[in-house]
Parts: structure tokens; sequence; C-alpha cells
């Protein structure tokens, strides 16, 4: 029990510290949406942290979730980090800060400290996952949750590549190729799996077994909160035939698109 408290004591702090400068910097800069960047970024400094506080037990184990978070969490950051840079201010937070007097405060309390709390409960698997246990190696379903989670990775990846090539066509309407035509949120399913992936790797440990409300949590807010909801209220009202893909395309897992 120790150990678990001090690595996630740890994390805690520099999560903190981290999402404290980043409140600083939006002050300065007057806009808070990099934040979505630094989601990715921000669950590999957890990922190093976690790898350089442990020791012992399957040194494969933690080495294949660091390794995994680091290629996932690295190439979202970029993603969204060149996409603020290439639009701008995000619509969402620019509406949310206009509707407070106190917009810095209420910034740090509901984007940037909210974050790092979140970040903490999602990344159980990480933490967990990388504490010394019983069995050290990594077993079948430890590789099935690695394949489950690259499958994520891929999906992800893919789906984010045809969008930017969709909007930079710059003709309007709703994208509905390639992934999207399977799933109205690919790059969505595809952050899922990668974290039930990371899960059932950490799973294979009694203290992994523990950490299931990290990928819950994790698809909660894909699905019902900051994601999939939240981005279907706005295309709603500024695309009519988004309504249309709606009654054709499955919202979440892949499916073979309804006959019109």
């Amino acid at each position: 029990m120790d150990a678990i408290l001090s690595l996630f004591a740890a994390n805690a702090a520099v999560i903190f510290a981290l999402m404290l400068l980043l409140w600083l910097l939006s002050v300065a800069i007057k806009d808070v949406s990099f934040i979505d960047s630094f989601w990715g970024f921000s669950f590999v400094v957890i990922a190093v942290v976690t790898y350089l506080l442990t020791g012992g037990g399957s040194e494969e184990r933690r080495l294949l979730i660091l390794g995994l978070t680091a290629v996932w969490g690295l190439r979202l950051a970029l993603y969204l980090f060149f996409r603020w840079r290439r639009e701008g201010a995000d619509k969402r937070y620019v509406a949310m800060l206009s509707r407070t007097d106190s917009p810095h405060w209420f910034s740090l309390r509901n984007v940037f400290l909210l974050q790092g709390l979140l970040l903490l409960i999602v990344s159980l698997p990480i933490q967990l996952g990388s504490i010394p246990a019983e069995p050290a190696a990594v077993g079948l379903i430890g590789w099935i949750g690695a394949a489950l989670a690259i499958v994520g990775i891929l999906f992800e990846t893919v789906g984010d590549w045809q969008l930017a090539r969709f909007k930079a066509r710059g003709t309007g309407g709703v994208m509905d190729g390639g992934l999207w035509r399977y799933t109205r949120h690919p790059n969505y399913f595809g952050d899922s799996c990668v974290w039930w992936g990371l899960y059932l790797i950490a799973a294979e440990t009694t203290l992994g077994l523990a950490s299931i409300v990290g990928p819950a949590l994790m698809t909660y807010l894909l699905v019902k909160w900051s994601g999939a909801a939240l981005l279907e209220r706005r295309l709603k009202r500024s695309k009519p035939e988004y309504e249309d893909y709606i009654r054709r395309t499955s919202g979440f897992f892949p499916l073979p698109p309804a006959k019109r």
C-alpha cells in the first residue's frame, strides 16, 4: 500500500505542477485551447515517472506499458498541437469562458485542475500495472491487450488522417468516408481500444485488475461527456445533413452502415 500511495502522490505532484504552469501560460496568451494537446502528453509524463519510480517485477510489462503509452500519447499530442496552431482558439473553450466573469480562475478550476484529476484516475492501468506483482511475465491476456492497444492507435491515427484530408479539401458537408463510414467517431473508438488494451496488460496482476476504473472513465468521457456527445450537439446545429449521417452510421463501435 505504501508503494501505491507514494507512486500516486509523486504523479499527482508532477501533474498538478505541470497544470499550474500550463494555466499560467494560458493566462499570458489568453487562450486555453492548447490544453487538449497536453492531454496525451501528460499520460506520457505519468508513464515515465511511473517507470522511473517502480522497479522489480516484470520489466517486460513496465516497458510495454511505457512504450504503448508513449506512442499513443505523443502522436495525439502532436496532432492536436498542430491542429491548434493551424485553427486557433477552440470555440468550445471560448464559449465556456465567455459565460463567467472570472475566466482565468474558472479555467484553472474547471479546465486545468479538473483535467489533472481525470488524468490521475484514467492512468491507473499505467500506475498499478507497473508496480511489481505476480505474475512476473506478460501472459496471453497481456499480449492480447497490447494487440488491442496497437489496433486502437492505428484506428485513431487513420481516422484523424482521413478527417484532416477531408477538411483540407474545404468541400464542406459531413465526413462519411473511410473509417467514418462505419463509426461516427473512429478517433474516440481507437482511444477507447488503447485504454482497454493497457488495462488488459495491467489486469494480469492483482493490483492492475483493480485499475478498471481508468478505461471505464476514459470511455465515459469519450462517449458521454467531453467527446462524442459534446461534438454531436454542435454538429447537429451547424450541419443539417448530420442527422441523416446519424441515422445510417454507428455512434461508436464500427458497424456496416444502415441501408437508406
